[in-house]
């Protein structure tokens, strides 16, 4: 009976959504990224897309997303929204880090995403444009895989803090105190793997198209890397998403090494009574500020 309600719930929403897309103008984009879509299809193999197609996606999305972040340290005006102040970024710590990153992306991403195209046949995900869902549609899809995800980095994530094993494996991560935005994916091969895993399952779920595999990327891409940047960017439209985490939450996460374990969204953290610790710690600053506003007054 619960289930026919949601099911119930879902379709009434998703004909709501339609409703009011119907309403709305035709989108400017569309036609020019219908035109690149079946050009791909025509000049392209789905095992050149799925394979090569990925791994362009990834490495440019990736970059790019880090870019701001990266500029940002050249910018005096930007320093004053930079988390920690004290801690500047160098570029010793980024060249190593970027070396890192590519031993990661070429030895251990890129033959899980020689999977792809097997996992698209296996399960019959078309690619042609006619059955591509509608932008609503895959946004719900992007959230569905982010609630997913996030359950199961928060856990696993979690677990690779236990004493036992932490200097094993996630250790490799925490090297940095104060994070930037290439760090996000700065870690051991086999957290790759581990931590890896809850991207996938998602995608298990909910994929009826390859375009799900790669909005969810960017999607995923973006968390990632904007809670990594060290900065807290006012008008940050990531922090329009509920429970959104966001940079300063997941800085202190790196600071204090205890807590704060979510990737995504702030409810498992509060649930469990891990974000305790950066509550605390947001009070005392919240009162050093009221402090420092009334001597100036």
């Amino acid at each position: 009976m619960a289930t026919n309600d949601s099911v119930g719930i879902l379709n009434s929403a998703y004909l709501a959504v339609e409703y009011i897309d119907s309403f709305l103008p035709e989108n400017p984009l569309q036609q020019p990224f219908k035109n690149a879509w079946t050009y791909m299809l025509n000049n392209y193999t789905k095992y050149q897309i799925a394979t090569w197609g990925s791994l362009l996606m990834h490495e440019l999305s990736y970059f790019l997303i880090c870019l701001p972040g990266f500029i940002f340290q050249f910018i005096p005006y930007m320093q004053k929204y930079k988390i920690q102040q004290d801690k500047p970024g160098t570029w010793e710590r980024q060249w190593k880090c970027f070396k890192a990153l590519m031993f990661n992306h070429f030895f251990i991403q890129f033959p899980l995403i020689l999977g792809t195209y097997y996992f698209t046949e296996y399960f019959n995900i078309p690619y042609d444009w006619e059955s591509m869902p509608r932008w609503y549609v895959l946004l719900s899809q992007c959230f569905g895989c982010a609630v997913i995800e996030d359950a199961w980095h928060y856990f696993l994530h979690r677990l690779l803090h236990h004493k036992r094993i932490y200097k094993y494996i996630h250790k490799v991560h925490h090297e940095f105190v104060a994070p930037f935005g290439m760090q996000g994916e700065y870690v051991h091969p086999l957290e790759t793997l581990i931590i890896g895993t809850g991207f996938f399952i998602g995608i298990m779920v909910f994929c009826n198209h390859v375009i799900l595999l790669w909005a969810w990327l960017i999607c995923r891409l973006l968390a990632l890397v904007d809670v990594h940047s060290g900065y807290d960017i006012p008008l940050n439209p990531l922090h329009l998403v509920p429970f959104y985490t966001g940079a300063r939450f997941h800085d202190f996460h790196h600071m204090n090494s205890v807590g704060n374990y979510a990737s995504t969204f702030t409810w498992w953290d509060k649930l469990f009574g891990t974000d305790s610790q950066y509550n605390s710690y947001r009070e005392k600053l919240e009162k050093q500020e009221c402090m420092v506003e009334k001597k100036t007054k």
